[in-house]
């Protein structure tokens, strides 16, 4: 399967790609499900660019598995965060559940069977429990990540470990209704849960805050939103928070801020295509 690369607003196959990860399972069928829904809104996406700047942190951190486990009688909530703005050479990719996280090696062998180069890996404590940070770089060009496709795959491929090493987790993630072994207690009213916000950020950017219903195929979703009223994204985060979704994209309107009546604009375009009844959702 090829992944449209997205490069100055034309899609082109992006060839030799592997889209297989390390385990099998629940993982074709997700991420099937995901593109399938991708693709068939897509028309010109831009690539996410990445400019040196730093976006403020979402207040989120981060995913995923191993024989760690510990049975509690609270399950943590898991999180995935891809940020393209903490490093200008390098994707960083968070993943946290709680204490309950090995060394995650299964994750890192099936980012490198995306095609992927994992420079770093480390990890760090909070309160919240152990963060699993990975540095990843395009294996063929040795650069940060810019097709927003890949980048859901990494979210996506990261969440299908932990329903697969973590089974508890379903319970937490939105995926889990359909992928994993306990659907989540909680249902999202995404008409709810769904949060729209902008600000200015300097005289050539603004910052887009969005907080929905998770579900795959979303990152993709929300770019191609943005790019077909033609504001870019130049760089950001995006990450799952257990049944939610959070993003903060830096974005401009001919490489200047966006002003008020687009910035209304744009919200309208992201709140219907959001909020939207579809097909996939419904089978989702």
């Amino acid at each position: 399967m090829a992944v449209l690369a997205m490069a100055s607003g034309v899609l082109r196959p992006s060839l030799g790609l592997n889209l297989e990860p390390g385990g099998a399972g629940l993982w074709p069928t997700l991420l099937s499900h995901s593109l399938r829904r991708s693709r068939s809104a897509i028309s010109t996406p831009s690539k996410i660019r990445c400019p040196s700047q730093r976006t403020p942190r979402a207040t989120y951190s981060t995913a995923v598995e191993d024989d760690s486990s510990k049975e509690t009688d609270r399950i943590p909530t898991p999180k995935v965060i891809i940020d393209q703005d903490s490093n200008p050479d390098a994707t960083i990719v968070e993943v946290a559940f709680g204490d309950r996280l090995g060394a995650l090696l299964d994750t890192m062998n099936s980012l490198r069977n995306l095609g992927l180069h994992v420079v770093k890996a480390d990890e760090y404590l909070e309160s919240t429990g152990k963060h699993h940070r990975f540095m990843v770089t395009n294996r063929s060009t040795g650069r940060k990540i810019d097709d927003p496709e890949l980048l859901e795959t990494i979210r996506l491929t990261i969440i299908a470990n932990m329903l697969q090493y973590h089974p508890e987790s379903s319970s937490k993630l939105a995926m889990g209704a359909t992928f994993g072994v306990e659907a989540p207690e909680q249902k999202i009213d995404v008409d709810v849960a769904t949060h729209i916000d902008i600000y200015d950020d300097g005289p050539d950017r603004s910052l887009l805050v969005v907080e929905t219903a998770d579900r795959p195929g979303l990152l993709v979703d929300l770019v191609q939103s943005i790019n077909d009223i033609n504001i870019t994204v130049q760089s950001g985060e995006f990450g799952t928070e257990g049944l939610l979704a959070k993003a903060k994209f830096h974005v401009s309107y001919r490489n200047r801020a966006i002003i008020n009546s687009l910035q209304q604009v744009l919200s309208n375009s992201l709140s219907y295509s959001l909020r939207r009844p579809s097909t996939e959702d419904a089978s989702f």
